[in-house]
């Protein structure tokens, strides 16, 4: 003791803290403790929306220069937008391959290279084949090492025609043209859909494709710095014309990539910068049309990004560029509308047509060009409450990890009381009821941990879960329904029959539950900790409908617990989770497997990964513990 006294550390203070740490009471501490972190990591996600834990955004990148220039497209470009919307309408409803037939000599007689590319993908059985069409054009002053993309796709990621948005990137492009001014070079990219023909090109122009499905592309440029897609198919007003709709008052950008990934926010502060600022347009986020920048409204707009972020699934021909690291987002020009009191929808705000679009890519296209290196400076972890105000990666990462750190509280206490060895009071012979009570359990000594059985049964539920896994994403889109009910069904008996089968075959003891469970959730909170530093919403959203996992232990003597915590059970597991989706959602179960199955085919989406092979595992581990039947035994202490 005379070190530590040299330290200033006295020795019953050492003392008292041996004994604290000896205490039994200890271990009653983390429950409570577990609870505190769920309740703390909502609520710290709740208040984000307020102005004193949001920002205001900003520009970060000084280069941008965004609503700085004067822009020209308008005036006689008119006339050639209308010209080239009558060629666009000439081909509606043709093929993929005369579409392209019939605008590629447009597109060549204006100075442009042109270039075609087949693609060929395989999802649940159904086939995904088509032709994209792109040309570029060559900056006057660059040297063809840095290139900006305009998406225009025929059909919207609502399988919309967009006629509106060819026939406008095709005016851009030959107005391009004449410029002398870009630095970098512009590719004009029409794919058939917004699914399949955008990833296919930009596996191509990165040469990680496919040989066998995905066609090389016949010419390329330099690296890509940006993609705009244009995603005209939202406008309700009609035209001078009274042909289609084309009119607009505020422009929808949507920025959710593959798998939660975000653009740089510089890109979309510059969009809001020129449509807002500078063309006089409104700007929504998250199909939030009508926006009043209060409590209620931020806290909508956050929690469907949220949603969009944890789903993980392209949400715009733009979602598939940033695998690529590359920025993008989709502009949607719109017609906001309000309710008169005499139950009339009036058009809100100015009414603009396709040349203020126009306008508004101009100047996003102008503001790009000025880029001297890579958009780097500014946020790719945000959450966003409305146009102008967001939250960083510092501020929200903790309510995720706090729902991870749940978990490991409760595993690491579960860890440590399976070292203690219980012992209780002989049985009194007396015949009175209170003398054949049993007392409580008495903490006794150190006592050697049976590791296999924990660690057998905690491998074979995290193995199983690659059995729907697969299933799901192999299974042809007719079958799908079928399959998934089938599955359904096992998923209710499978705990019955592994608690069975511990039960009549390896006599499992309490430690053993306490164990399974201690590595159930350990393992829980390693991958959700993990996945919330690259899709912090994913990690949010399992740990939230999980957190009933560490409360759920066998309960033998109690069959109102057993059926209570079954139920909880059952209504958050990953398939009840899928059909309340669906049904909020409207799809199909059919529908929503089979769009899971494309993005993991197609797009690489690991949403289905986490659920099975995370998720769901711990969720069969929860049921089993539920329905165990802990086995005495004797007790072998540590010498």
């Amino acid at each position: 003791m005379s070190g530590l006294s040299r330290l200033g550390i006295d020795a019953n203070s050492v003392a008292s803290l041996v004994r604290l740490r000896r205490d039994p009471r200890l271990l009653e501490l983390p429950p409570y403790l577990s609870l505190l972190c769920i309740l703390v990591g909502v609520v710290s996600l709740l208040v984000l929306p307020l102005d004193s834990y949001s920002r205001r955004t900003y520009i970060s990148e000084n280069a941008l220069l965004p609503g700085q220039v004067h822009t020209y497209f308008g005036g006689s470009d008119q006339n050639v937008f209308r010209a080239y919307k009558h060629e666009v309408n000439a081909v509606l409803g043709q093929s993929n391959t005369a579409i392209n037939d019939h605008l590629e000599p447009i597109l060549a007689a204006g100075g442009l290279k042109v270039a075609r590319q087949n693609y060929t993908y395989h999802s649940a059985g159904a086939t995904y084949e088509g032709e994209n069409l792109y040309a570029i054009l060559q900056a006057p002053r660059g040297d063809a090492t840095e290139a900006l993309v305009l998406v225009s796709p025929w059909r919207s990621i609502d399988d919309v025609p967009n006629p509106h948005g060819v026939a406008l990137a095709l005016a851009l492009a030959r107005y391009f043209r004449r410029w002398s001014l870009w630095s970098k070079d512009i590719i004009f990219l029409f794919p058939p859909d917004s699914l399949t023909g955008p990833q296919a090109w930009v596996d191509a122009y990165h040469d990680s494709h496919d040989g066998r499905y995905v066609s090389a592309l016949p010419r390329k440029s330099g690296a890509l710095q940006g993609a705009i897609t244009l995603d005209y198919t939202k406008a309700d007003a009609a035209d001078d014309e009274g042909n289609g709709s084309s009119r607009f008052t505020a422009v929808h950008i949507v920025y959710d990539g593959v798998n939660g990934q975000l653009p740089n926010l510089d890109l979309i502060n510059s969009v809001v910068n020129i449509a807002g600022g500078q063309m006089g347009t409104g700007v929504s986020l998250q199909d939030m049309w009508r926006h009043n920048d209060g409590y209620a409204d931020c806290l909508r707009t956050m929690l469907r990004g949220m949603l969009r972020q944890g789903l993980g699934a392209a949400t715009g021909a733009h979602s598939v560029f940033m695998a690529y690291h590359v920025d993008a987002i989709t502009l949607q020009p719109y017609t906001a509308t309000t309710l008169t009191p005499e139950g009339n929808l009036v058009v809100s705000g100015w009414l603009h047509d396709e040349m203020a679009m126009g306008r508004i890519l101009e100047g996003v296209f102008r503001s790009l060009n000025n880029l001297l290196e890579h958009l780097h400076q500014s946020f790719f972890f945000y959450l966003l409450m409305s146009r102008e105000r967001f939250v960083s990666i510092g501020t929200y990462l903790p309510s995720a990890m706090l729902l991870a750190a749940n978990f490991t509280i409760m595993a690491i206490a579960l860890w440590v009381r399976s070292g203690h060895a219980v012992q209780k009071p002989a049985m009194s012979n007396s015949k009175t009821p209170l003398a054949q009570k049993e007392s409580k359990a008495v903490s006794g000594g150190a006592q050697e941990r049976d590791l296999l059985l924990p660690l057998a049964v905690v491998a074979f539920c995290q193995a199983l879960g690659v059995v729907p896994l697969y299933l799901f994403n192999h299974v042809p889109a007719w079958l799908l329904t079928p399959v998934f009910f089938a599955f359904a069904s096992v998923n209710t008996a499978l705990p019955h029959l592994i608690s069975r089968v511990l039960t009549r075959c390896y006599l499992p003891s309490a430690q053993h539950y306490d164990l399974i469970k201690s590595f159930s959730l350990l393992l829980l909170g390693m991958f959700l900790s993990s996945l919330a530093t690259l899709n912090f919403s994913l990690a949010f959203l399992v740990g939230l409908l999980a957190s009933p996992l560490t409360y759920m232990q066998p309960a033998p003597r109690s069959a109102t617990w057993r059926l209570l915590a079954t139920l909880l059970l059952n209504l958050v597991s990953p398939l009840a989770v899928l059909v309340a989706c669906c049904t909020w959602w409207q799809l199909g179960i059919s529908e929503a497997l089979q769009l899971a199955a494309f993005g993991w085919d197609v797009w690489g989406m690991y949403t289905a990964v986490v659920v099975w092979c995370v998720w769901w595992p711990a969720w069969l581990v929860g049921a089993v513990l539920v329905l165990g039947q802990p086995a005495t035994v004797p007790v072998i202490q540590k010498s």
